[in-house]
């Protein structure tokens, strides 16, 4: 086995050390960070898709494993998983669940001391076929000007928001609870300007953390900053609204959350749900190094944020991808530290360091970083998660070069702060 690599963040001497170690592979479908909780004695996972996609497929992916251990719980065979039970697809043009969903981060309240009260932060997607826009409400997709997605041409992009869904057996049902952030049609950004087949706006893959009395929800932020127009597109406009953002919702409020989360807007918590808010600034790519606007395909930008409270060293992490082409391409993965323990106060929600790359493996894509709590006797003993880690953890992404997709873990990285 090689020797560690040592990687320098930039904060306070805090370094990450990458140990390889033996490939564990995941032998069931992910697309999406991964979501886990001790529910009692059992650590439990939930990957996968569920629900209408008139383009990729109608997905029936989404289910739940687990074990005794954490490496049980990932070396379950793709038979061993069970389906929870889930809210049906509303009919097109009613309210309800549109679109297809997957979980993308889990919160456990506290106050049920059997770990069974759960709620699931849910990427969403929707196209105009699926979320049909309603000129009366404003609410929906409209397919005018619609551009092309994952599929080249002849396919269309969808639109993602973020939701939340809520279980009181421990995640072997859910109860939808609705819509906590969106971005409306008029700021989706449409063809001619729109060529990097991704997505035209919108909001998604979220990682969220608990912290005092607030819900903290890290997202990918793809929209305009304005009704949007060809006429009136400007891209250092577009750049300035995007990459990643944070919102928070009240704790209290999660049964309810359409309507109660606010974005930062630049100096507090105080922009809508469904409004204009502001990205992280420093996790913005500068246009001197390659940065720029989503929409063209050419420019770089950080996404899918994955977030942990690091309990030896007491700051929060974040991992995420970047996106360095049409598609969604991108082959290396990124850190950064955060140093205040509460998000709350101030701009502490904003005050990331500049990323720095972990790993870098040219000729491949690489998505949804993770890191997961060991088997170490302290791991299990703290009841460790996706959420709240130690000095050690297993780090997971989604590694995919040609037609071999896999969702794996090929290192332990060490978290350390040097004297």
């Amino acid at each position: 086995m090689t020797e560690p690599t040592e990687i320098d963040t930039g904060v306070d001497g805090i370094v990450v050390r990458l140990h390889p170690v033996d490939r564990l592979t995941f032998g069931s479908f992910v697309d999406c960070n991964m979501a886990t909780a001790w529910i009692g004695e059992t650590f439990r996972i939930f990957p996968g898709k569920y629900g209408e996609d008139p383009v990729w497929g109608d997905g029936s992916h989404l289910k739940y494993a687990d074990g005794a251990t954490v490496a049980e719980a990932f070396e379950r065979r793709p038979d061993e998983f069970r389906t929870p039970e889930l809210p049906p697809n509303a009919p097109r043009g009613t309210p309800g669940l549109h679109g297809a969903v997957w979980f993308e981060t889990v919160y456990q309240d506290p106050a049920d001391a059997s770990g069974r009260t759960l709620y699931a932060l849910y990427h969403n997607e929707n196209y105009p076929e699926t979320l049909p826009f309603d000129p009366e409400t404003g609410e929906g997709l409209s397919d005018t000007d619609w551009p092309p997605g994952l599929q080249g041409d002849g396919s269309v992009q969808a639109a993602p928001r973020i939701g939340i869904m809520h279980s009181t057996d421990g995640g072997e049902s859910w109860a939808d609870r609705g819509i906590l952030l969106e971005d409306r049609d008029e700021r989706m950004i449409r063809l001619p300007v729109n060529r990097n087949y991704c997505f035209p706006g919108g909001v998604g893959d979220p990682s969220a953390v608990a912290d005092g009395d607030h819900l903290y929800v890290f997202f990918g932020e793809y929209a305009y900053p304005t009704a949007w127009s060809a006429d009136t597109w400007d891209r250092d406009a577009e750049a300035a609204a995007q990459c990643i953002s944070v919102a928070r919702i009240p704790l209290a409020e999660l049964d309810d959350p359409t309507g109660a989360a606010r974005r930062w807007d630049g100096t507090a918590f105080a922009a809508a749900w469904d409004g204009v808010g502001q990205p992280i600034a420093s996790l913005r790519i500068p246009t001197g190094e390659g940065g720029g606007a989503v929409s063209q395909g050419d420019e770089l930008y950080y996404w899918g944020p994955s977030v942990s409270w690091n309990e030896h060293l007491g700051v929060w992490v974040m991992l995420m991808g970047r996106v360095d082409g049409p598609f969604w391409v991108g082959d290396s993965l990124y850190l950064s530290i955060n140093p205040n323990r509460h998000l709350g106060d101030g701009a502490n929600a904003q005050d990331w360091s500049t990323p720095v790359r972990i790993v870098h493996r040219p000729g491949h894509t690489l998505w949804y970083p993770s890191l997961q709590p060991t088997d170490s006797p302290e791991d299990l003993a703290a009841r460790r998660t996706s959420l709240r880690l130690g000095r050690d953890a297993r780090l997971f992404f989604k590694d995919m070069a040609g037609d071999d997709h896999v969702y794996v873990s090929d290192f332990r990285v060490e978290f350390d702060r040097r004297p």
